[in-house]
Order: C-alpha cells, then sequence, then structure tokens
C-alpha cells in the first residue's frame, strides 16, 4: 500500500468515524446526561492518550504559551463544540436541524480562511462548496419536513446554542493550524482534553442530575467515544490540519450527515429513500470539487 494512497484514505476514514458520533450520541441518551457523559469522556480520552504519550516517550509542552495554546483549541474544539451540540440536541433539536447546521462548518471555514489563515477559495471550490450544502439539505428532507414552522420557536435556544457550537469548532481549526502546528501530538491532546474537561464539568454539574446509567451497552458506548472518537478521528483531524489547509479539509464534513443516513439505517431500520441516495450523490460531487487542488 503506497503512501499516496493512504493520505487519500485518510481523509475518508476520518469522515466515516466521525459520522459515528451521532450514533454515539442517540445510544448514550438513553443511558447517561449529556454534559455529563461528555466530562467522563474528556478524562478517560485524557487518561489514555496520557497514558500512551508516557510509556512512549512523547515529549510534553515545556513553555506556558505552548501548554495555553494547546488548551485554548481543546476548549474551542472539544468542550464548548460537543457541549453545545449534546445539549441542543437533548434539549430538543431535532437530528434534521442539527445536521443542517452542521453543514455551516464548511461554509463558514470558507468564508473565514482567506482573512485568518491566507487560503484562497476559488470560484470552484464556493461551487463545490454550496453543492456540498445543498446535497446535506436533500439527504436531511425526511427529518427537516417533520418539522413544523411554529415548532422552530420553542427550540430556537438549541438552534442558537448549536449555531454557538458550529462557529466554536471553526474557530478552534483555525486556532489549531495558526498555533498548534508543531509539538507532539499525543500530549497536545492529552491538554486538550483534560482543558476540555474542565471547561464541562461545572455545567454538568449546574444543570444536570449527573445521571449515568452503566451497564454493558453505556460501556461499549464510552469505549468507542474515548478511543475511536476522542483519539482515533480527531488525531486525524489534527494530522490532516498540519498537512493542508483548513477550508479543504472542512468540506469532507459534508459527507457526515449522508454517512449517518446510512448508518441509521443499518443499525436503527431508518428509511433510506431515493431522494435521499440523490441527495448523497450532490454532497460527494460538492465535495469532489470543493476538495481539488
Amino acid at each position: 500500500m503506497s503512501s499516496p494512497f493512504i493520505l487519500r484514505a485518510i481523509p475518508l476514514v476520518f469522515t466515516f468515524l466521525w459520522s459515528t458520533g451521532w450514533i454515539v450520541a442517540g445510544y448514550s441518551a438513553r443511558y447517561a446526561d449529556a454534559l455529563t457523559f461528555l466530562a467522563v469522556r474528556f478524562a478517560s480520552a485524557a487518561l489514555l492518550v496520557s497514558l500512551l504519550a508516557l510509556a512512549m516517550g512523547a515529549p510534553w509542552p515545556r513553555s506556558w504559551r505552548a501548554l495555553r495554546d494547546a488548551a485554548i483549541s481543546g476548549i474551542l474544539l472539544h468542550g464548548i463544540y460537543l457541549g453545545c451540540l449534546w445539549w441542543a440536541v437533548r434539549h430538543g433539536l431535532p437530528a434534521g436541524i442539527s445536521g443542517l447546521i452542521a453543514g455551516l462548518q464548511p461554509v463558514l471555514t470558507a468564508l473565514f480562511a482567506p482573512v485568518m489563515l491566507g487560503e484562497r477559495i476559488s470560484g470552484v471550490r464556493w461551487l463545490g462548496i454550496l453543492c456540498g450544502f445543498a446535497g446535506i439539505a436533500i439527504v436531511l428532507e425526511p427529518q427537516l419536513a417533520g418539522v413544523q414552522p411554529a415548532a422552530l420557536w420553542g427550540i430556537l435556544g438549541p438552534i442558537l446554542i448549536n449555531v454557538i457550537g458550529m462557529f466554536s469548532v471553526t474557530l478552534g481549526s483555525f486556532y489549531q493550524k495558526a498555533h498548534v502546528s508543531s509539538g507532539d501530538l499525543r500530549t497536545v491532546t492529552a491538554i486538550q482534553y483534560v482543558a476540555a474537561c474542565l471547561v464541562v464539568l461545572p455545567f454538568a454539574f449546574a444543570f444536570e442530575p449527573m445521571h449515568i446509567e452503566w451497564n454493558l451497552t453505556m460501556l461499549l458506548v464510552l469505549a468507542w467515544s474515548a478511543v475511536v472518537l476522542s483519539l482515533g478521528s480527531i488525531g486525524l483531524y489534527f494530522f490532516m490540519i498540519r498537512r493542508g489547509e483548513v477550508s479543504r479539509i472542512a468540506t469532507f464534513l459534508y459527507l457526515v450527515p449522508a454517512l449517518v443516513a446510512v448508518e441509521a439505517w443499518i443499525l436503527f431500520g431508518e428509511t433510506l429513500s431515493p431522494l435521499q441516495i440523490g441527495g448523497m450523490a450532490v454532497t460527494i460531487l460538492g465535495v469532489v470539487l470543493a476538495s481539488r487542488k
């Protein structure tokens, strides 16, 4: 297996792993409070990656600035982003609207990239970004159709919280690219999860009964979240950010709603209509156009 092939496969592997986060959220919501589960997930990931870093002799940041930058990126990318997303869904935000809001990240990234990182967004890439967003809307159409316009006022708070989460992960990606472009990813990731846990834990304590029903399903969900999502997918994301343009990488997130729809069809028996399959094709076309070099 050649190195170029592996590099081309990394965005697709990352996208698949990232998409399973929505499935995990659906399972964990049955047995645990959202912020409480995230705090446990962050703490577990921090412990695992710290042990890994110590066992492998990975160098830890030596300056206060490096520690600060790792903590800030962790708060933006993990604490605020996932905290807002899970809180919004747990408080009544329909999955379709949450998925559509998630499509704002590539758009926001493309808007801010020229100013914050000097990345150039060509006309073809803009076409791909808009095409990808249209594809997401088509894939999520069955879920969006079930939302009554009058009901949107009742979930305005969760919608705004979810949008804040999208801004947070977008800014966090820029901050990671600009300020955390060096240093060992293992030790940097450990610091990020410690910071994220310290941010989420007080909110869980203040607003939730901090309930977790421990059973086999919950343990498997936590293991998948801490190892595959918090270490695997995030590690690939940081690797791609270091090697490429943030705006190009963000366009692969357009594939997430399509993958979630397929996973929900397989695991939960949800419907998958020809219209949604057509939306997936539109999304893939958008990603191909937007990720071209």
